[in-house]
């Protein structure tokens, strides 16, 4: 069970990153470094709360999207990650 959702919280902040790409370059390394020390600070969560914590990477990554105009289809993939 943990090795499963470890290779959840891996797909996601792979996807993160895949969409901080998409952002405007002045904004790419701030986003960049705000994921990785959310991921690395949650690594120890308990396992019972990850599901809530998969919810809310996707619902900042929206926000974060859209406070920048990008498409919130660009998130799909996150949201089948977060989600599945």
């Amino acid at each position: 069970m943990f090795a499963i959702e470890m290779q959840k919280a891996l797909r996601a902040y792979g996807e993160v990153l895949r969409l901080v790409r998409r952002l405007p370059k002045d904004t790419r390394p701030y986003y960049a470094k705000y994921a990785r020390e959310n991921f690395v600070n949650y690594r120890d969560v308990d396992p019972n709360d990850l599901q809530d914590l998969f919810k809310r990477t996707y619902t900042h990554a929206l926000w974060v999207l859209n406070k920048y105009s990008v498409d919130e289809a660009a998130a799909n993939k996150l949201k089948g990650v977060c989600f599945d």
